[in-house]
């Protein structure tokens, strides 16, 4: 009986743990997509325990300031770690940062999600790598587009085989620039900063290019990689690129990266060629297919189920253990360090003109 007893309780509490908010700890402010953040705080899935932020400046005017009480902003990462013990931590500081975030929240056993890319350079990516497979923790990388059902809807396609074999993609990502669509300070501070962020539109709209066909080619690594960096506004962007376009060869499929701050609009579009016909995701819901010779019209793709179409239901359901991730998939650490090697080959394949064997 006592033994049942202890059954049935173990029961009821894993269930209350699987069904309690997901406790959120922030470390960093200044980037510009802590908008998705709050946006979501209302839906009750998480709650935000605690914000770290070492600029004094950042850490008074930000955008949870009034939604906070005052006692949950901290200066020290450790500090707010140690006091609030959050499950998991967003990282919205710079892309540099996010090695600060891993190095603190690892050894407690804390697991971490990162804005897009993983990391400025392969020696960090690799570096969080270690910890999270030394203390068991998950580091998720955040892209827009991992929650565009269209994606998913190419993606099936493809492993169906209703395009045939796919030899080509094309994908095309980014905006005006981010000085003219009006980013803040505090995310300009670091986006346009080649230490801070590892480079221009080659990190911040390159990596959509090289995750989605990592994962559409289920996690081969290229053969080559070669790229051309543009600066086609120094007086804007004096330290780092605004157009980048990155040639990924596989065997028997060529890929082309095209991410730029030049773009007359905003855009994250994308082709799949193959064989017997081409699949063009034109945003996150509508796209159009060509199979046999024949076009059809635009629609919209199958909706995505919870918990893959958000991404904080998602990591909520990564580190709860309610669902496995695959080594190519779209927010894997295995996935997201190939993006980053990749990525850094590009800046040195731009540098030297010559294509960079992996």
């Amino acid at each position: 009986m006592k033994k049942l007893f202890f059954i049935l309780s173990l029961f009821v509490s894993l269930f209350a743990m699987a069904d309690s908010p997901l406790r959120i700890g922030v470390s960093g402010v200044a980037h510009g997509h802590l908008w998705n953040l709050i946006n979501a705080m209302h839906r009750g899935d998480f709650i935000i325990v605690g914000v770290a932020e070492e600029n004094d400046d950042f850490r008074a005017h930000n955008n949870l300031v009034g939604r906070l009480p005052k006692e949950k902003f901290y200066a020290s990462l450790s500090e707010m770690l140690d006091k609030e013990k959050p499950e998991v931590v967003v990282d919205y500081g710079s892309i540099l940062h996010h090695m600060t975030t891993v190095e603190a929240c690892a050894p407690r056993g804390i697991h971490v999600m990162v804005e897009k890319p993983l990391a400025t350079t392969y020696k960090q990516a690799h570096r969080m790598e270690a910890l999270a497979k030394k203390y068991g923790i998950k580091i998720m990388t955040n892209y827009e587009t991992t929650w565009y059902a269209t994606n998913h809807h190419v993606k099936a396609l493809a492993d169906r085989g209703q395009l045939g074999r796919v030899h080509r993609i094309e994908v095309y990502d980014g905006h005006q620039g981010p000085k003219e669509i009006g980013c803040d300070r505090m995310f300009l501070s670091w986006l346009t900063d080649p230490t801070e962020n590892g480079g221009g539109a080659v990190i911040d709209f390159g990596c959509y290019g090289v995750n989605l066909a990592t994962w559409l080619l289920g996690g081969q690594k290229p053969k080559s990689v070669y790229a051309i960096l543009q600066q086609n506004k120094p007086q804007v962007y004096p330290k780092v690129d605004d157009d980048a376009t990155i040639i990924l060869e596989y065997e028997g499929c060529t890929v082309q990266v095209m991410g730029s701050w030049c773009w007359p609009m905003n855009r994250k579009d994308m082709y799949v060629y193959g064989s017997r016909g081409y699949a063009y995701q034109r945003n996150g819901n509508r796209m159009q297919l060509l199979v046999d010779g024949r076009q059809g019209r635009e629609f919209n793709a199958p909706r995505l189920l919870p918990p893959y179409d958000d991404s904080y239901r998602y990591l909520k359901a990564l580190v709860r253990g309610e669902i496995a991730e695959q080594p190519s998939d779209l927010s894997a650490l295995e996935n997201n360090v190939l993006v980053v090697r990749i990525l850094e080959a590009a800046i040195r394949s731009a540098k030297t003109g010559k294509a960079v064997k992996l």
